[in-house]
């Protein structure tokens, strides 16, 4: 058996040997790799704040196994988390599944006694925010991200299904209270005021969060979306859906990481997603090499942006009205002459208010991310703090704004549109 790894942590905690001995009893895992499991090479390659993550090649295939600590792996063991996580996370594949067949990895198993899935090994696919560094286009990932929330959006709210089986959903995820504290804390709380976790660059943004942090009106409407995040279960949500969540190649685009999930605003997946595009065009100028010009660059980001909400809107709107069986807006009620008109009306009203919902969300991700505890490597990047700054400057004042306006934006043409504008208000 060859490995690199260096992980550390309790008795459970998966190292090669005891993985390489964990997946030979496995009959489907084993067959899957090949060969005998000695031959086989384990790489501990997670990159993120929480989990381990293995990949694992044998002579005929591979698996990728992930394993939930029972601490945020990023802070160690001064901050403990349920490793249950990894319950919700395949509980999200499985329940998703039936609607978004070939937008995620396929789960090969769990074991809830170590907290790991064993999946599918996504390759050639790299993290879309690595892409999106190395301004690669992929021109299918606005569309696909579109699509992806529509589905597991529409398919699991009450109106594409009754209510019991809506709530059956709402009680298996009940429980995930852990991840969803860290949302509210980390997304809705911390970066208003001065929170022991926070940092920003400073001193280049002193003065900038100062401002922010002294904001009634921007401060008033993150808590109101904070109210909405908690008190709104409109579908099940992937809850983390953002440019690191997915994987990607020129032809494909897969959905990961949704240890997050629960029953939600649906336009809290939406807005995490164009948030983190919107980062993405901000920090454009400061990933530009010496010479390069990626004015070209940043319109691709905005039009895929377009794509996306576009491709979401279109087909949530022809979900409903080819597979309502819900009940909401029950089918039965409206069966007159006039009420095809009244019927197609609610429903445009119910996206467009989906798309308020949106901007207010991808606002509050990407103040997050500049002055909170968890920040993004498109900025982090930028190696000098003066240049890093004033990208993060923008996304601020772009993200105030969308905050405390996104009731004037009707259409996601104007929203970006105004974009250029709102990075220069502060």
């Amino acid at each position: 058996m060859n490995s690199t790894s260096s992980t550390t942590g309790g008795p459970n905690t998966l190292e090669p040997r005891s993985l390489t001995a964990w997946l030979e009893r496995l009959p489907a895992v084993r067959e899957r790799l090949g060969g005998a499991p000695e031959s086989w090479t384990i790489r501990e390659v997670g990159d993120g704040n929480l989990n381990l993550v293995f990949l694992v090649d044998g002579p005929d295939g591979s698996v990728c196994v992930k394993q939930a600590l029972p601490y945020v792996r990023v802070a160690g063991p001064s901050w403990p988390m349920t490793p249950e996580r990894a319950y919700y996370e395949q509980l999200y594949y499985a329940a998703v599944a039936p609607h978004v067949d070939g937008f995620i990895p396929r789960v090969f198993h769990y074991d809830p006694s170590l907290h790991a899935i064993v999946m599918e090994r996504l390759t050639p696919h790299l993290i879309l925010r690595r892409g999106l560094i190395g301004a690669h286009r992929y021109e299918r990932v606005g569309r696909d991200i579109g699509e992806y929330v529509a589905r597991a959006g529409f398919f699991t709210s009450d109106i594409a299904a009754p209510f019991e089986q809506k709530f059956d959903g709402l009680a298996r995820f009940a429980g995930n209270k852990e991840l969803v504290r860290i949302s509210v804390d980390l997304i809705f709380t911390d970066p208003y005021f001065e929170a022991p976790r926070n940092r920003h660059t400073t001193p280049q943004l002193d003065r900038t969060v100062a401002a922010l942090r002294g904001d009634a009106a921007v401060k008033a409407a993150a808590a109101d979306l904070g109210r909405r995040f908690l008190g709104e279960t409109q579908a099940l949500i992937h809850g983390d859906l953002h440019s690191g969540s997915i994987m990607v190649t020129d032809d494909d685009t897969r959905v990961i990481d949704p240890e997050f999930a629960f029953y939600g605003p649906l336009g809290f997946d939406l807005g995490a997603f164009l948030g983190n595009l919107v980062l993405a065009w901000c920090a454009q100028p400061g990933l530009a090499r010496a010479g390069e010009d990626r004015g070209g660059y940043r319109a691709w980001i905005l039009e895929q942006a377009r794509i996306f909400w576009t491709t979401f809107r279109d087909r949530f709107l022809g979900l409903w009205r080819e597979h309502a069986h819900g009940d909401a807006w029950p089918a039965a009620m409206f069966r007159g002459a006039d009420d095809a008109a009244a019927l197609d009306l609610a429903r445009r009203d119910y996206v467009d208010r989906l798309f308020t919902d949106t901007l207010g969300f991808a606002a509050c991700k990407m103040i997050r991310r500049v002055v909170g505890f968890a920040h993004v490597a498109d900025f982090d990047e930028i190696a000098d703090p003066q240049v890093r700054a004033r990208c993060e400057r923008a996304a601020l004042a772009i993200a105030s704004h969308w905050l405390t306006r996104r009731q004037d934006y009707r259409t996601i043409d104007d929203a970006l549109d105004a974009l250029p504008d709102a990075a220069r208000d502060r």
